[in-house]
């Protein structure tokens, strides 16, 4: 229960629930019990009645009594009858109070997962996969629920029937209700060590699930590469082996899960033999009544389901706990990526990194090395490497996903730790190199993270990213629907989609992490004319590999390793005649025999 006192919390702000269900599980109980006493009455009358009816044999008095006992047999028919309805209808409250509650906690501990998720940095989700935090918000917290709702239910069922029965029990005969509850302590016991086994094949599981969705997961994600490559049937293969370990985990622990019914209901079976023989003998001592005999019989049938519910309990909690346990661990998961004064100021775009070192704290590759620039407000600055040379790693320090291991990053001569990061970020436009778009409108992409825009702010950001006519040709223009992860477009299109929605926004810096990649070299030259009337007065920062992009900058700096190995303007760096003036003679040569082909 350790685990589980988590939620205390949404126990406590739902208490009313709870305490309500807990006062109409009694009231509940309470007609169930009445029925057994009415019972008892009624076989006593009946057993009084018989030995009357007979004695009056021969006499007309005997047609009256017979009557007035069937009229009291009937009495005590429609009295059982109500009760069952008095306790059908307190049944249904009790659902209406806990089950509703364990809906309502359910939602809100989806909500806090969910919120927490988009509060852990980059680092977090480079080390979990999605099919593990899919499974964590879903399976598992749904295996919560069944504790915080049908657990808890049965459970204070359990222990108010318990207390309830157990005392009338006694206070008709004690030696019967001793005989009675005697195979009660040896079913605890079998409890205790089946559900060892229990907890542990349950986080077995648990974990095969989560493996298996992230399986599935990348697979759809990946579909074309499946096909490209002809791996359906070992994908399915994989599959099958993936859901066959889960397969014999679940029937592992439904073996063991089975063992608690035939046990129960054995104990249970003793419990009335006992009470069958040991009663017929209190009967026969003239200590108790054949009536008591039945409602104690009565007694034992409605302790059945509770007991037998005893195990299937103890196994939702012990779920409950493995499922809660792994919720835990990613709750407890705190962002290192914190303001430290909540600086809320509008910038004006002026960077300097000084003396950063960067290692990435998931795979340990130094990616920066005393890496020092600085631009000026309304400057561009232009970063050119090889792949791994470290360029998105400079994105990702300016828009704050990561902290330098050393060195500061300053804007506008204050500590980036020290803004407010949503205030921060929103003054940015970033176009990230892994384009992601969602399963949305293209007019909603393209104003995402944006509100009140008008469709001529829509059309100029979709022309200056050179995007417009492709637009104009989809059958619904701007209200054509891309695919998950904007599987309908190509990938120059989906370039352009997030150029626009990054300069939507006018942001104070503009960032291009190799955004013009999957574009050719005359869509590129369209979209650079536009860009620079959008850089005009705004910092910018291009990352690429190729030199045209980087014309456009004040400041050119070249990558290697994580070092800078040159930094200049274009024509200063093809003077020096070095990593730069390579690259440019490398792709020159590439565009002309393009050219000629």
């Amino acid at each position: 229960m350790k685990e589980l006192s988590y939620l205390n919390k949404y126990l406590l702000k739902y208490k009313f629930h709870l305490l309500l269900g807990t006062v109409f599980i009694i009231i509940t109980n309470f007609f169930g019990l009445l029925p057994a006493q009415i019972v008892r009455h009624a076989f006593d009358l009946i057993k009084e009645s018989i030995d009357l009816y007979m004695l009056y044999a021969g006499f007309g008095a005997q047609a009256k009594m017979y009557s007035m006992f069937a009229s009291t047999v009937l009495l005590y028919g429609l009295l059982i009858l109500m009760m069952v309805l008095i306790r059908g209808f307190f049944l249904f409250l009790v659902r209406q109070t806990i089950i509703v509650m364990s809906r309502r906690i359910e939602y809100d501990l989806k909500n806090e997962i969910y919120e927490h998720y988009q509060t852990l940095p980059l680092s977090f989700y480079r080390k979990n996969n999605t099919g593990d935090l899919m499974a964590r918000i879903s399976e598992d917290v749904s295996q919560v629920r069944m504790y915080l709702g049908p657990g808890i239910m049965y459970g204070i069922n359990l222990i108010a029937l318990f207390i309830m029965v157990i005392t009338y029990m006694f206070m008709v005969d004690a030696k019967l209700a001793l005989f009675t509850l005697l195979p009660l302590p040896f079913l605890s016991i079998s409890i205790y060590y089946v559900n060892n086994i229990i907890n542990r094949r349950s986080e077995d599981i648990q974990k095969s699930l989560s493996g298996l969705s992230t399986f599935v997961q990348e697979a759809f994600s990946g579909i074309r590469v499946l096909k490209a490559f002809v791996r359906e049937k070992a994908s399915v293969k994989n599959f099958d082996e993936a859901s066959e370990d889960y397969r014999q985990k679940s029937l592992k622990l439904a073996m063991i899960q089975a063992l608690f019914f035939p046990l129960i209901i054995a104990l249970i079976g003793l419990s009335s033999i006992l009470v069958v023989y040991i009663g017929g003998i209190e009967v026969m001592n003239g200590s108790i009544t054949a009536g008591n005999v039945a409602e104690f019989i009565m007694y034992v049938n409605m302790l059945t389901w509770p007991v037998a519910a005893l195990g299937w309990i103890t196994s939702i909690i012990q779920r409950a706990a493995a499922s809660q346990k792994r919720i835990n661990e990613f709750l407890n998961t705190k962002t290192d990526i914190v303001s430290e004064k909540n600086l809320e100021l509008d910038i004006t775009g002026q960077i300097s990194f000084k003396n950063v070192n960067f290692v990435y704290p998931d795979s340990g590759v130094h990616a920066l090395k005393d890496f020092n620039f600085e631009i000026k407000s309304g400057e561009t600055l232009a970063i050119l490497g090889t792949t791994g040379s470290g360029k998105s790693t400079v994105a990702s320090l300016v828009t704050r996903m990561y902290d330098a291991s050393q060195g500061e990053v300053l804007i506008d001569g204050h500590n980036i730790k020290d803004f407010n990061i949503p205030k921060l970020r929103q003054q940015i436009g970033y176009v990230p190199q892994d384009v992601f778009l969602f399963s949305d409108s293209v007019r909603d992409n393209i104003t995402f993270g944006t509100s009140g825009l008008t469709d001529e702010q829509v059309v100029q950001a979709a022309k200056d990213a050179d995007l417009h006519h492709n637009i104009m040709d989809f059958k619904d223009q701007y209200k054509t629907r891309i695919g998950e992860r904007g599987i309908t477009l190509s990938g120059g299109q989906k370039q352009r989609l997030s150029i626009a929605r990054a300069i939507i926004r006018e942001p104070k810096i503009l960032i291009l992490d190799d955004s013009l990649s999957a574009v050719d070299t005359k869509t590129e030259n369209a979209i650079l004319n536009s860009l620079k009337r959008i850089m005009k007065d705004r910092t910018s920062i291009i990352i690429s590999h190729r030199v045209s992009s980087a014309k456009l900058a004040n400041k050119i700096l070249v990558l290697d390793d994580g070092v800078v190995v040159e930094q200049g303007n274009h024509e200063d760096l093809l003077k020096q005649g070095g990593v730069y003036k390579e690259l440019y003679d490398k792709q020159l040569q590439t565009e002309e025999e393009v050219k000629d082909k």
